[in-house]
């Protein structure tokens, strides 16, 4: 059997530990004497030979700071990793292939090697097939022997005969400003490539921002800014990765019509998406991505779409004979019981009305009750944000009445990193809050972890973390689902609904994942109106009523799925789509 060892560096923490607990514990380095299985790194690290380790894992449950993995491969997995980073670093098995004439979807938690397979695709990272010692970089006719006797070989075939030209739409857009300067008219021409300018900034909503330089772009206009930059360029295969990140569920449905229309028979396109209800609408087809974050990766067979996502669901692939999660995710296909009339009113407003500029906000009536937790939908620029705000009594409303004499704890949508360590911020609410909270979160990985330096998915669980351990009425959480994986969203969303119900508490979350507000809410307020000029808060009203007022207005209907209950976007025109609109039944049947 296969065993290869990780070691996170920089979770490592040798003066933490005591001096090198992992060399002092192992038996091998006991018994030998002369050879060190594990040992003192040129980096000041620890390092493992996989040669002598025996896979007994004693390490692994001694290191305080959890930063060790040995791993026991699957024994059909006899070849090397396609790239691996260094010595004890993480190891990618195969690639997802993109299919000419298809939306491919790549479908993994974070940390599992989704951008690293993009960006050998890409051509960014040149893949080193294991050999990471000898600091040699695969060229094509190594792949293409790497591949022998499966579909990416023919792939890479191509790409040897100059029949294959990327374009990559990287994850990171927020980091754009900082390599690229000017005005958005200016660097969209530029790289015109297909002369198709006018038509895809007129069908990416981007007229308003041409004049706006770069770096005073929102991050729903840099997304979209960097997905016209990708197909503006001469191009047969498209790779975006997570193109719906900063987009509210408006423009996610707009920028999935978009990508679908890219694939021909000339032209593939590959997509790593979170947004499930997004990633099942776009893709034709998905690849699945399981192993142990941050250690290993591999990559599935292809699936059709709806099979793929529920095979992921389930966490087993029945003709792989893989389980890669302990347990099944499902959805429940009936709307939340209406508890909210009988629970105490919670907070009350009354003809609020708030004006920003040129922005007005109008809310006329609303109440929000105790131990109800209330989804926020509405598209970007129209006012959530602002409420919120007013609720959390961070900015006072010009005209009306907010009533309730609350205690709010916020989680605002932009997060700042301070100072400190995860610890310091957290402090006694890690023991208190031990089982409901930090372990869903796995915040005790982060505690030695300086916030600056956390990633944007590590800030966003400890930003949660830290407004639900607050004593507080009303918890209000600013889109918690971006920079965190399909799982995590799933995993905060039970967590958020689970911690109300516990506490007697109250909580409402502005959020742009469908998915997401299916599994925390129990009422719903619609946010309506034209973005950046005028907003009308509305609700909250039950499940059905809201995601019905909400679908009715992004002219869609939904299904549950007959085996996961997950919703589904109908075909626009399709049987069940024209059922549901004639029923008024657009998202519970």
């Amino acid at each position: 059997m296969p065993r290869i060892a990780v070691v996170r560096k920089e979770d490592c923490n040798p003066v933490g530990c005591g001096g090198y607990l992992c060399i002092r514990v192992c038996p091998v380095n006991r018994s030998l004497g002369t050879e060190e299985c594990i040992y003192k790194d040129v980096d000041t690290k620890a390092g493992i030979d996989e040669g002598l380790c025996i896979g007994c894992d004693i390490c692994v449950k001694k290191c305080p700071f959890e930063a060790i993995d040995i791993i026991n491969l699957p024994e059909e997995l006899d070849k090397p990793p396609i790239h691996q980073y260094g010595r004890n670093g993480f190891h990618l098995y195969s690639l997802p292939i993109p299919h000419f004439g298809k939306v491919v979807g790549i479908l993994g938690r974070n940390g599992i090697g989704k951008s690293t397979a993009v960006k050998i695709l890409a051509g960014l990272l040149k893949p080193n097939l294991g050999e990471w010692e000898k600091e040699k970089s695969a060229n094509v006719d190594d792949l293409i022997h790497f591949f022998k006797g499966n579909e990416a070989q023919e792939y890479f075939e191509k790409l040897k005969e100059g029949k294959i030209t990327m374009s990559y739409k990287p994850q990171q857009v927020d980091l754009i400003p900082k390599t690229t300067k000017g005005k958005v008219s200016t660097l969209l021409k530029h790289i015109d490539e297909r002369g198709k300018y006018n038509e895809i900034i007129s069908i990416l909503d981007l007229n308003h921002v041409l004049e706006n330089n770069i770096e005073n772009l929102s991050g729903g206009e840099l997304q979209r800014v960097a997905i016209a930059a990708c197909v503006l360029k001469k191009a047969n295969v498209y790779i975006f990765d997570e193109p719906s990140s900063y987009l509210d569920i408006y423009q996610r449905i707009k920028v999935s019509k978009f990508i679908k229309s890219l694939a021909t028979e000339e032209t593939a396109v590959l997509v790593v998406e979170h947004d499930l209800i997004i990633l099942d609408y776009m893709t034709d087809l998905i690849y699945l991505m399981y192993g142990k974050e941050t250690a290993y990766g591999i990559v599935s067979l292809p699936k059709a779409t709806r099979n793929g996502i529920n095979i992921y669901l389930e966490g087993y692939i029945k003709e792989e004979n893989m389980r890669f999660r302990d347990h099944e995710i499902r959805f429940d296909p009936k709307p939340p019981q209406e508890k909210q009339k009988n629970m105490p009113t919670l907070v009350t407003w009354h003809d609020i009305r708030h004006q920003q500029g040129h922005f007005i906000l109008e809310a006329v009536e609303g109440t929000l009750r105790k131990n109800i937790v209330t989804g926020i939908l509405g598209a970007n620029g129209i006012g959530k944000t602002t409420f919120v705000k007013m609720l959390a009594n961070v900015i006072k409303p010009e005209e009306g009445i907010i009533d309730g004499n609350i205690k709010v704890s916020y989680k605002p949508q932009y997060i700042e990193a301070r100072s400190g360590t995860v610890q310091d911020l957290l402090g006694a609410s890690m023991e208190k809050y031990d089982i409901q909270i930090m372990r869903p979160l796995q915040m005790h990985k982060l505690l030695n972890k300086n916030i600056s330096e956390l990633s944007g998915g590590e800030l966003q669980r400890v930003a949660i973390a830290h407004c639900l351990c607050q004593d507080a009425d009303l918890f209000l959480l600013d889109e918690p689902s971006a920079y965190l994986d399909v799982e995590q969203r799933l995993i905060v969303a039970k967590m958020i609904r689970h911690v109300m119900e516990e506490r007697g508490k109250s909580c409402l979350v502005v959020e742009h994942d469908l998915l997401f507000v299916d599994m925390v809410a129990d009422t719903i307020m619609v946010f309506e109106g034209i973005p950046a000029e005028h907003g009308i808060a509305t609700g909250p009203y039950t499940m059905q009523d809201g995601m019905n007022n909400f679908l009715r207005d992004l002219e869609l209907t939904m299904r549950r799925d007959e085996e996961s209950k997950r919703p589904r976007i109908n075909k626009p025109g399709s049987v069940k789509d024209r059922e549901q609109k004639e029923a008024n039944k657009r998202y519970y049947v």
